[in-house]
């Protein structure tokens, strides 16, 4: 790969390479606002300089400083390329993606000594087998039921597990025939997980080794006169059956398959996939899409593809409504991340087109409800972000909006918080949380100052270092919020003017009348009690005091349950999870003797010694007075 740059200038037509490759516009901080491939990349780059620009598209090189390309050898690289870039970047003028909902997923944890089937939400985990989405936990929840009358495996935590083994007893899922009982030894760990990987395996739909197994054994259980076996096996039977009856049948074959349905208008298009898995429905999932970019329907549909398998599983077959643009080099990507081959298909009849079509219906549906409560579009954000600009008199709309609060009790345990809004949407992955560490005394003003101090000495450091555009606190803010009065507001002015921090607009919303204060100004600025622009300032003050909150609570928990086992030398966190698990707790510790407490594995006899002491020191005091 080759890599250059130049400025938003209109660049000289013989400097851009003719390879494919990958291009970025950048803003004047230097963040990426936009991100996409070219087949050609001096073709594709001469386009933005044209008269009759799309308004979206020229909003963005209006706001582009500079651009820069990456060359790379073919046009699948290219596409690689411009998919990680995104997902790094989430350039604001590119297409964005919402899930409709958190769908919850079925989860099999393989990568633990004794799996265990749970309900899972958010990013997948490594060594974890997922099933669905589901529509509902509780749709999760009935299904386990049943399956675990057929696969007894382990659904408790592992707080719950541990307990169990210790004390030598099983809980009432042992009981009642819903738990193999691997937590007091009543199966091996092979036992169990081979347990675990016939349940997987039913999940993937090979259903019949299962109803065979089940089938034979009931049959010869009755031969043997075991009649109660036989009627239990006869109840597993039947369970597996309104399992599979619960899975809707979408194909008369065993394939695999993803398909796609979209509703859209000019702003907004809405995407509902279902997944079928050896001919069955197995999940579904649905999508949020801002059109920030111009695209018609056959490169909206091929964005959306490059957005949803970029980190997912890919299956033989995708089922969509148009064939997206570049079809064939999408195919070719698909393949890439598959390991073999993939085709996306256009079903014109039969019963793949009867399920394209319910699919869509779907899609249609969730774009209905959307739109009647559309409130978070790019339009509209655009308008809040603007209404905030005209209101406090800025050059530009705030596009990146930081806010702080400070969260105490007293001088101990007090924390900062920082949250960013970009376009008027939170981004937690730039969320910074700051233990107080020089201010002394509850004096909210100078924690504020300290807070304010570190986030932007680290900005000025990182500046002064040259362009890294992986340091997240080298991007200034338009905007920064302080949660509090005109005493916080002015600390922070201050700071900022002694560190040399130029072209950042200050505010503090104060809580009792939703006023506004700025630097200088006596009197607070008034924004109407409905206007959408007070409405966000509430929203993002409301998110930093929450995450300040969080974390304050975290510390004042971790500090109200230190144990006597803090402290000790050479007893690290490892160490007194070891010593705890050994014993159960501090109290059983405390009751060991010295050689009780050197026979913990992997406890070296000087610590086991210091431990020893730090428990019986105070007992000690108490016989000799």
């Amino acid at each position: 790969m080759v890599a250059s740059r130049t400025r938003i200038a209109r660049p000289e037509a013989g400097s851009i390479p003719t390879n494919p490759g990958v291009y970025t516009f950048r803003d004047k901080d230097g963040r990426a606002i936009y991100v996409g491939k070219a087949k050609s990349l001096r073709s594709r780059l001469s386009n933005y300089f044209a008269a009759d620009l799309h308004p979206r598209t020229r909003a963005m090189v209006e706001a582009a400083a500079e651009v820069d390309w990456i060359v790379t050898d073919n046009e699948v690289e290219a596409l690689h390329l411009e998919v990680n870039l995104i997902k790094q970047h989430r350039p604001r003028y590119n297409v964005r993606y919402r899930d409709d909902k958190s769908y919850p997923y079925l989860a099999i944890t393989l990568d633990e000594e004794y799996p265990r089937a749970r309900v899972m939400r958010g990013p997948k985990k490594k060594g974890v087998r997922y099933y669905g989405p589901f529509a509902h936990a509780y749709a999760i929840r009935d299904t386990l039921d049943l399956l675990l009358r057929t696969f007894p495996m382990r659904t408790c935590s592992q707080g719950v597990f541990d307990r169990c083994r210790r004390r030598g007893r099983p809980c009432l899922l042992y009981d009642i025939e819903r738990c193999a009982g691997p937590c007091v030894k009543a199966v091996t760990p092979e036992e169990h997980r081979a347990i675990a990987l016939e349940m997987c395996q039913f999940l993937d739909g090979e259903t019949k080794p299962v109803m065979k197994r089940l089938e034979e054994g009931m049959r010869q259980a009755s031969t043997e006169q075991q009649y109660e076996v036989a009627a239990k096996m006869r109840d597993q039977l039947a369970n597996v059956n309104k399992v599979i009856e619960r899975q809707q049948m979408a194909s008369s074959k065993p394939e695999d398959m993803d398909v796609i349905g979209v509703a859209e208008d000019e702003l907004e298009a809405a995407f509902q996939v279902f997944f079928v898995r050896r001919g069955r429905v197995t999940g579904r999932k649905g999508f949020v899409v801002d059109k920030v970019e111009d695209l018609q329907s056959e490169e909206l549909i091929s964005k959306f593809l490059e957005r949803t398998y970029v980190d997912a599983d890919v299956p033989r077959q995708v089922l969509v409504p148009v064939e997206p643009h570049e079809r064939e080099l999408i195919e070719r990507w698909l393949c890439d991340q598959r390991g073999s081959r993939v085709r996306i298909r256009v079903p014109r009849r039969g019963e793949k087109r009867a399920l394209l079509d319910t699919v869509t219906e779907n899609a249609r549906q969730a774009f209905s409800r959307h739109r009647l409560k559309r409130a978070s579009d790019f339009a509209a954000r655009s308008r809040q972000l603007n209404e905030l600009q005209g209101f406090l008199g800025m050059d530009e709309a705030p596009l990146r909006i930081e806010c702080y609060d400070i969260s105490n009790t007293g001088p101990t345990e007090a924390v900062g918080s920082m949250v960013v809004f970009e376009d008027g949407l939170p981004k937690r992955s730039d969320y910074r949380r700051f233990a107080i560490k020089w201010t002394s005394g509850p004096d909210d003003v100078a924690m504020m100052g300290e807070v304010i101090r570190r986030r932007f000495a680290r900005f000025v450091e990182e500046q002064s270092t040259g362009p890294d555009r992986s340091r997240r606190f080298a991007y200034p803010p338009n905007l920064v919020v302080i949660d509090g009065g005109k005493g916080q507001l002015n600390r922070a002015s201050d700071v900022m003017d002694e560190l040399g921090v130029t072209g950042v607009a200050v505010v503090s919303l104060a809580k009792r009348m939703e006023e506004v204060f700025v630097p200088g100004e006596p009197e607070p600025i008034r924004i109407p009690r409905g206007a959408e622009a007070l409405y966000l300032l509430q929203q993002i003050r409301d998110e930093a005091h929450r995450f300040a909150l969080t974390y304050h609570r975290l510390k004042r928990g971790k500090k109200m349950t230190r144990s006597a086992l803090d402290g000790i030398p050479g007893l690290g966190d490892s160490r007194r999870k070891q010593v705890l698990k050994h014993f159960g707790s501090v109290k059983r510790t405390r009751e060991a003797t010295l050689a009780e407490i050197e026979a913990v594995p992997g406890l070296p006899r000087g610590v086991a010694a210091a431990v020893y002491e730090a428990l019986h020191a105070g007992r000690s005091g108490k016989q000799a007075s």
